[in-house]
C-alpha cells in the first residue's frame, strides 16, 4: 500500500528545427524581454525603491503606464512576466545583501548583544530599513524598544554596509530566453502556438512530443530550435515497506557506500575520470590552436588564421560530445540511486552535508560552484529529489569526524591512496566504508543524546 501526493519538477520539451522567420521572432521577443527587465532594474533596484517592493501590484501599474510596452511593441503576456521576473531578481538581491550584513554583524566584535538585536530586527522590517537608508522618520520597532543603543551610530553602520555590499542586478549579456503565461500560448496539431506582435496571429513551433501544459513556460532559444522548460507534476509515493535506516558515504570513486559494506555506483569514478581526462587533453589542443591563431593574426597570415578558426576553434562538436558524456554520467547516477532504493527500501537515509570552502579563503565562490556542478553535486541533488518523490527522510549531519577517525576504535587514523588505516588497532578498510560507519556512529550518538535530554 502507498499514499500519493504531488511534487512539481521541470521537464524539458524540444521543438523541431524551426524556420528563420520563427527564430528571428523568438530572438526579438527575448531581446525585448531583457530590455524590460533592464528598465525595471534601473527603476527599482536602488535604495529609494526598497519600500515599493512590497507591492508588486503598484510596480506593475507603474510599468503598464510608463509607455515602454508600446514603444517595444511587446505583447502583455511577455511584458508583465518580464516585470515580475525582474522584481523577483531585485528581491533576491536584497535578500542576499541582508544575509551578508547579518554575517558581518555577527562577526563584528564592537557590537553588543543589544546592538545586534536592533540591527537584525531592522533587517527583517523593509519599511524601517528603507526609512533608515533614505534618512526619513520611522517608528522604533517594538522588539528594539528600551534597548540601550546608539541608534544613530548603528544606522550609519547599516548605511555603510549597504553601500559597500549592494550589488544591483544587471541584464544578462545573452538574450536567449523568456517566459510566457498560459494566455500567451495554445496547442494545435502537435505544435506550440505563441502570441505574436500582430493581433490574432500566432507563431507555430512544431513539437517533438505530444506533451501539453497549462502553466507558465520558459522558452530557451538554441541555434535552430527551442528548449521549453515544462513544469510537470510528479507523484510522491509513501511506501509502507520502506522502513530501514541506511548510512551512506557519498564518494568520488564509489558513488554510494553503505555502512553495511554494500556499494552502489562503483564505476562512477572511472566514468568521471575518463571524461575529465578527455576534456583536459582536448582543451590543451584547443589552447595550442588558439595560440597558433593569435600568432598567425599577428604575422598577418589571415588565410591560416581563418583555416584554424573554421576547423579547430568551433564549439558545436565539442559541446555535443561534452553533453553526451554528461548525459551518460547522469544516467548512471540515476540508475545507481534507483537500484539502492529498490534494494535497501530505506525510510531514512543519513549522509553528510556537502563540504564547502570557507568564505575567508579567496575564490571560495568559484570553488563551491565547481563542487556543486561536479558528479557528486549531481548525486546529492538527485538523491534529494528521489527521497522527496518516495517519501524518504534525508538526514544530513556534519562531516566532521567522519574522515580520519577510526570506526573500530575511535582513534585517529590515516587516509591513504590504498584506503583507511588505523595504526592504533590495525583496522583497515576503504576510506568510504570507514566514513559510512562513522556516519552511523555519530548519528546514533546524537539520537541517544536527544533521548537523554528529552
Amino acid at each position: 500500500m502507498q499514499r500519493e501526493s504531488r511534487l512539481t519538477k521541470i521537464a524539458w520539451q524540444y521543438t523541431e528545427l524551426l524556420p528563420q522567420e520563427a527564430m528571428d521572432f523568438l530572438r526579438g521577443i527575448a531581446e525585448d524581454y531583457a530590455k524590460v527587465k533592464g528598465s525595471v532594474y534601473e527603476r527599482y533596484s536602488g535604495i529609494a525603491s526598497l519600500g515599493q517592493l512590497a507591492s508588486l501590484y503598484d510596480i506593475m501599474t507603474q510599468m503598464r503606464h510608463c509607455g515602454l510596452r508600446e514603444q517595444l511593441g511587446l505583447p502583455s503576456v511577455y511584458y508583465e512576466l518580464a516585470v515580475r521576473d525582474a522584481v523577483t531578481d531585485i528581491k533576491g538581491m536584497w535578500g542576499m545583501l541582508k544575509n551578508k550584513i547579518r554575517t558581518l554583524i555577527s562577526a563584528n566584535e564592537n557590537l553588543s548583544d543589544d546592538d545586534r538585536l536592533y540591527l537584525r530586527t531592522v533587517l527583517r522590517l523593509d519599511s524601517v530599513y528603507a526609512a533608515i537608508l533614505n534618512r526619513t522618520e520611522y517608528p522604533m520597532p517594538e522588539k528594539a524598544a528600551g534597548l540601550e543603543i546608539d541608534t544613530e551610530r548603528l544606522n550609519n553602520l547599516l548605511r555603510r554596509l549597504t553601500r559597500r555590499h549592494l550589488v544591483k542586478p544587471v541584464p544578462s549579456g545573452k538574450a536567449d530566453s523568456f517566459c510566457v503565461s498560459p494566455g500567451g500560448y495554445s496547442y494545435r496539431d502537435g505544435a506550440l502556438c505563441l502570441v505574436s506582435r500582430v493581433p490574432r496571429k500566432r507563431i507555430r513551433l512544431p513539437l517533438k512530443d505530444g506533451r501539453t501544459c497549462d502553466r507558465q513556460l520558459r522558452i530557451c532559444i538554441r541555434e535552430n530550435d527551442v528548449a521549453i522548460a515544462l513544469p510537470v507534476n510528479m507523484k510522491m509515493r509513501r511506501h509502507e515497506d520502506f522502513q530501514s535506516t541506511i548510512f551512506v558515504h557519498l564518494g568520488y570513486r564509489d558513488m554510494c557506500t553503505l555502512s553495511s559494506g554494500t556499494v552502489y555506483g562503483e564505476g562512477l569514478g572511472e566514468l568521471a575520470s575518463a571524461r575529465s581526462e578527455r576534456l583536459m587533453e582536448k582543451n590543451r589542443e584547443r589552447g595550442r590552436m588558439r595560440n597558433s591563431y593569435r600568432k598567425s593574426m599577428a604575422e598577418g597570415d589571415g588565410k591560416k588564421a581563418a583555416d584554424i578558426e573554421a576547423n579547430n576553434l568551433g564549439g558545436i562538436k565539442y559541446d555535443r560530445r561534452k553533453k553526451k558524456e554528461q548525459a551518460q554520467i547522469e544516467s548512471y547516477i540515476n540508475a545507481g540511486i534507483n537500484r539502492m532504493l529498490e534494494t535497501e527500501k530505506p525510510g531514512t537515509i543519513v549522509t553528510t552535508r556537502p563540504v564547502t570552502i570557507n568564505k575567508k579563503k579567496s575564490g571560495y565562490k568559484q570553488a563551491n560552484r565547481r563542487i556543486s556542478e561536479s558528479p557528486q553535486g549531481y548525486v546529492r541533488r538527485r538523491l534529494l529529489l528521489k527521497c522527496q518523490i518516495n517519501g524518504i527522510t534525508l538526514v544530513e549531519i556534519s562531516s566532521k569526524g567522519t574522515g580520519n577517525i577510526c570506526s573500530a576504535c575511535g582513534a585517529e587514523g590515516k587516509r591513504l591512496k590504498a584506503g583507511f588505516v588505523c595504526e592504533s588497532c590495525g583496522f583497515q578498510s576503504s576510506t568510504a566504508l570507514n566514513g559510512a560507519r562513522r556516519i552511523e556512529q555519530l548519528y546514533r550518538e546524537s539520537q541517544a543524546e536527544k533521548k537523554e535530554q528529552g
